[in-house]
């Protein structure tokens, strides 16, 4: 009778901790969270001028998940009665009651210490600047609550990745990360602008701060576009800076048509496309970048 209780118990608990998993996935966006991660590799790449030892490998890339699970939890505690009130949002896992704040809470802690850890593990300066960027990552979703710049300021909280995977490599910082991470900030603020504009009159029926808020339709598309022409400079400059041969700028061709092609999806008069243009076009970017990097390093005589 007992055993026949356990199998039941186990039978039944094991669906729900796999829904739960699941759950908690989707709502910090697990796919989002690493649009970051080839520009991270790519300042990794650039600075060890190939791949570097695997342990520093694994460690930058355990950081470079686990710092925007922080934050991406961060947004969902925080937000989480604007959410319930956004028609858009109302949906998600803590205002339906899928998860509770608990659940979230308990793997977020364990992100931030496992994302300590591997800074100490890494080098010194790591170690020194990972609270601040754990702070940044935890502070940013209250900038709507303030400022109409908070798209841009969510645009460097992806920005820190590049910067952060040099610093883990060489224990020290220099202008061309800091080139690449201005880079990132332009290209993920210019998408956040974006997907913001679905949210223009319950923004400002709730007293919320972005740039599309504040200006409107039409000229938030116009910033978003001109960060993105200066995205795609700032990457050219790089390029030109560490003298990368012709594959890199290759790809920066690629990755500025691809930004082209999302202002032809999603239009002032047509925001449909907004789930297409940030789920796949914000990813080929990235990795479209990455592959051009690693072909320069290799591919260079």
């Amino acid at each position: 009778m007992t055993d026949g209780m356990n199998t039941d118990f186990h039978q039944s608990r094991f669906p729900l901790i796999f829904s739960k998993i699941k759950f908690f996935l989707n709502a910090i966006k697990f796919e989002e969270s690493v649009f970051a991660l080839p520009f991270a590799y790519m300042g990794m790449m650039l600075a060890s001028h190939g791949f570097p030892k695997v342990d520093v490998f694994v460690m930058i890339s355990v950081a470079m998940v686990s710092a925007p699970t922080v934050g991406m939890i961060a947004n969902r505690v925080i937000d989480q009665k604007i959410d319930a009130k956004n028609p858009r949002t109302s949906g998600r896992h803590l205002p339906t009651g899928q998860l509770k704040t608990i659940e979230l809470m308990v793997p977020g802690t364990v992100s931030l210490i496992i994302f300590i850890i591997t800074a100490w593990q890494l080098n010194t300066l790591a170690l020194v600047l990972s609270p601040f960027a754990l702070a940044y990552l935890i502070m940013y979703p209250y900038a709507k609550r303030f400022t109409w710049s908070a798209n841009i300021i969510l645009g460097w909280a992806l920005a820190m990745a590049p910067s952060a995977a040099w610093i883990a490599v060489t224990g020290t910082l220099a202008w061309p990360p800091v080139l690449l991470s201005l880079s990132v900030a332009l290209w993920a603020g210019s998408f956040d602008i974006i997907y913001h504009t679905q949210d223009i009159e319950f923004q400002r029926r709730e007293n919320l701060h972005s740039i599309p808020t504040k200006f409107g339709l039409v000229a938030s598309f116009r910033i978003a576009q001109t960060m993105d022409v200066l995205a795609v400079i700032c990457l050219v400059g790089l390029g030109a800076w560490l003298e990368l041969n012709v594959l890199y700028f290759i790809s920066c061709i690629i990755s500025a048509c691809l930004l082209w092609y999302k202002f032809r999806l999603v239009k002032v008069e047509n925001l449909k496309g907004i789930s297409m243009s940030f789920m796949r076009i914000n990813p080929m970017v990235s990795i479209t970048m990455l592959v051009g990097t690693i072909l320069t390093i290799y591919l260079t005589p």
